[in-house]
């Protein structure tokens, strides 16, 4: 069952049960709903009752309150003690178009995420298209914290769109990264950084009229004077978590272009409000090393996940172990053709299109595809997907090929101050 989100009313207070069922965005907000119907912990994320710490709870502004009329320190205050009442999560699914739907996020959520972005929604489509809300965007009670990222280049649109997701999230997003060619032709993206007074106020039209915080997803400018000039007007113009992709945007491939970690340190540094970083991330340790290295609060993920959803906790392809052989990496015992009926799994219970579904069984069954291409061309001849099928198509490939597993770092245990090295 299906729950309409304009029959549910938002209240930060009240901790009632709650029921786990997938939800769409059909109608406005603003419709008068039923108090009896409302269900509050499948609007608020568990930690929003949380006690914030004694220095945060001084902020003389309610948390959940635009910021019409706020100083910068307050704002920032605010923004922190948003963040540190969600947990602080370091390891985040990056918003990916069509492939971070609800069913991805659950089950990278399974394997050590802590956060997620939704896929990038068109935010005019968005507040008109009655079959686009519905499809394109979905939740449950498990699925927090939450971004829902839209793209946008007119203020009023990007605010209508955001007002009708604001109660099921923890933070409205911008697409301010995108650098492929349907954002050029579209006016949005990476390509607003022509035109950053339009930028300005996507982002100061959200944070006066929204309850819930704004975030920004960006990228670097060549020029790192002119990124941290940049970083810092949205940080003016109200944003209160921003999340920086360490390439250009002409830096479309990321496997020829490393990320520039030093960029994203030197806009941690700039900054007040809490800084992400994207882009350079294969393992776990590439994860760990980035935030040590910028300072930032966590790391987004996306190509990597796509083909291996366990990377957050510690799991490896066979490609990264063997680039590692020094490290010691062992079978972890589990592999993408695990991962795959686990996603397949989610999907029954929390519907997306098909094309989502296909998009990632490609990616994750990848490795076996390229051994056995005449069960790729299966899937490719398939026009009309089933769940049937691609059960057995996840059969079919065991049946030929075993195994393709994924590896984890191999344990070494910690020697006895007693023992010598020896007998270790």
């Amino acid at each position: 069952m299906k729950l309409n989100l304009s029959n549910l009313k938002f209240l930060r207070t009240s901790r009632k049960s709650f029921m786990s069922q997938t939800r769409t965005m059909t109608q406005k907000p603003d419709s008068i709903p039923d108090p009896s119907q409302v269900v509050d912990d499948l609007l608020c994320s568990k930690q929003r009752d949380v006690q914030i710490e004694e220095t945060i709870d001084a902020a003389p502004a309610i948390l959940g309150s635009p910021s019409r009329v706020l100083s910068i320190d307050t704002r920032v205050e605010r923004a922190w003690a948003h963040w540190k009442n969600l947990g602080r999560p370091r390891y985040i699914v990056a918003p990916m178009v069509d492939n971070s739907e609800l069913p991805f996020r659950l089950l990278c959520q399974k394997y050590g995420a802590q956060a997620a972005y939704t896929p990038m929604l068109h935010s005019r489509i968005f507040t008109e298209t009655e079959k686009y809300r519905n499809q394109e965007f979905t939740t449950c009670q498990e699925d927090r914290p939450l971004f829902v990222q839209f793209c946008a280049n007119d203020p009023d649109t990007l605010l209508e769109a955001a007002k009708r997701v604001e109660p099921y999230c923890d933070y409205v997003d911008i697409n301010l990264g995108c650098p492929q060619r349907i954002a050029r032709r579209g006016n949005y993206g990476a390509f607003l950084m022509d035109n950053l007074p339009l930028v300005k106020s996507l982002v100061e039209k959200l944070a006066q009229n929204l309850n819930v915080p704004v975030s920004c997803k960006i990228r670097i400018f060549p020029n790192i004077q002119d990124t941290l000039k940049y970083a810092k007007m949205l940080e003016d113009a109200g944003c209160s978590l921003l999340a920086v992709h360490g390439r250009t945007r002409d830096e479309k491939d990321g496997k020829k272009f490393r990320a520039d970690w030093s960029a994203i340190k030197e806009v941690k540094n700039a900054l007040r409000i809490p800084v992400l970083a994207n882009g350079n991330v294969r393992c776990i340790e590439d994860v760990d090393n980035c935030i040590e290295e910028t300072g930032v609060e966590g790391v987004l993920s996306a190509e990597t996940l796509l083909e291996n959803p366990a990377v957050f906790a510690g799991f490896r392809t066979a490609e990264w172990a063997a680039n590692n052989e020094e490290e010691g990496f062992v079978d972890g015992g589990l592999d993408q053709g695990d991962l795959v009926v686990e996603y397949l799994k989610l999907c029954e219970k929390h519907p997306v299109p098909w094309r989502m579904i296909r998009s990632h069984v490609h990616k994750m069954l990848g490795e076996w595809f390229r051994v056995h291409p005449q069960v790729r061309e299966q899937l490719n001849a398939q026009n009309i997907l089933s769940f049937e099928f691609l059960y057995g198509l996840v059969d079919q490939l065991k049946e030929l090929g075993g195994r393709v597993p994924l590896y984890k770092k191999k344990q070494i245990d910690t020697p006895n101050p007693q023992e010598s090295p020896q007998r270790v």
